[in-house]
């Protein structure tokens, strides 16, 4: 989600790779603590990809589910994003469940993927039967004991990766907050934007093209995180059949939605990262009125090309095209 304005040669930029993503710090006309501030965040944002992540089983993350229904102390990066996780699998109604470990892991999505790939393919897997669609999820009842750092996750292994990246993002933000006159924080499609941007008006961030070209929209903000969850990335092969890593909880199956990408503006990254997902599983026939009774400011783009926008939304679009292709 790249932003449509060119830094200053005084500001201070650093970028870095971590959670299969490029993550970038930008503070506009930095201070003096500047520099520390950036050193902190970037600790924090690895603090997070090596507590949290499903591809080592060292990790905190992954102890956590070996363990199952036992306690596990874990990091308070990791705590804390479990509980964050589980109350926004509520808040959705089961639309956001991290309990897909074992269906990603199924459609050999079980290491690092070459996704930059043209076209990825994987033998060998076998995608699991179709549960019978339900209005709502099994319900999720982990445990947390706030004193001991310690969680109990149950019998389903869950994956914290697109939260776990959007709250990395929100707690670097918090760092970095003040460092300077403005700050922007990135990890892949996910961001914070704080203060007025580098020209005093508000962040200019242009929404993709999930198809490729130009951008569908540009979005002004200011102290807003932005998150998009797409296809267009991970998306592989198994067989003869086309898959992805957006999972319809309901189904335990990539989403079958006619969206193409979902986009969303919230308090932090954490939390549109959360609505995004969870507007992509609903699919086009929902998504307006879904968005605008809970008040969401989402922008989608169909696999037709059409873009649409909430109402919550159409104040932080600077520009769009009704179509893309």
């Amino acid at each position: 989600m790249p932003v449509d304005v060119r830094p200053d040669r005084s500001d201070l930029q650093h970028s870095f790779r971590s959670m299969a993503s490029d993550v970038r710090f930008w503070v506009v006309r930095p201070g003096a603590d500047a520099e520390a501030a950036v050193e902190q965040a970037r600790a924090l944002v690895e603090t997070v990809a090596r507590t949290c992540t499903r591809f080592d089983p060292t990790s905190d993350l992954m102890r956590a589910n070996a363990a199952g229904r036992e306690w596990q102390q874990v990091a308070p990066e990791c705590f804390e994003a479990l509980v964050l996780a589980e109350q926004a699998h509520r808040e959705t109604g089961g639309l956001f469940d991290p309990r897909v470990l074992t269906v990603l892991r199924s459609m050999g999505y079980d290491r690092p993927l070459p996704f930059a790939e043209r076209s990825l393919q994987l033998d060998g897997q076998q995608l699991p039967a179709p549960r019978r669609r339900w209005s709502r999820t099994k319900a999720w009842n982990p445990g947390f004991d706030e004193d001991r750092s310690a969680v109990r996750i149950g019998s389903e292994p869950v994956d914290l990766g697109g939260i776990g990246k959007g709250l990395a993002v929100t707690w670097a933000s918090e760092i970095l907050a003040g460092s300077g006159d403005a700050v922007l924080t990135e990890a892949g499609g996910d961001l914070m934007a704080l203060g007025p941007g580098p020209d005093g008006d508000g962040w200019m961030v242009d929404v993709e093209n999930p198809f490729g070209g130009q951008a569908a929209a540009v979005l002004r903000v200011t102290d807003r995180g932005i998150a998009t969850s797409s296809t267009r990335i991970r998306s592989w092969t198994v067989g003869e059949r086309q898959v992805h890593h957006l999972i319809d909880p309901r189904t335990r199956q990539p989403a079958e939605s006619d969206l193409a990408s979902v986009t969303v503006v919230g308090a932090d990254p954490g939390i549109a990262e959360v609505w995004s997902k969870s507007l992509f599983v609903l699919g086009r026939s929902s998504i307006r009125s879904f968005a605008d009774d809970r008040g969401l400011a989402a922008l989608w783009i169909d696999t037709g090309g059409h873009v649409g926008v909430s109402r919550e939304m159409r104040p932080y679009v600077a520009w769009q095209v009704s179509r893309v292709s």
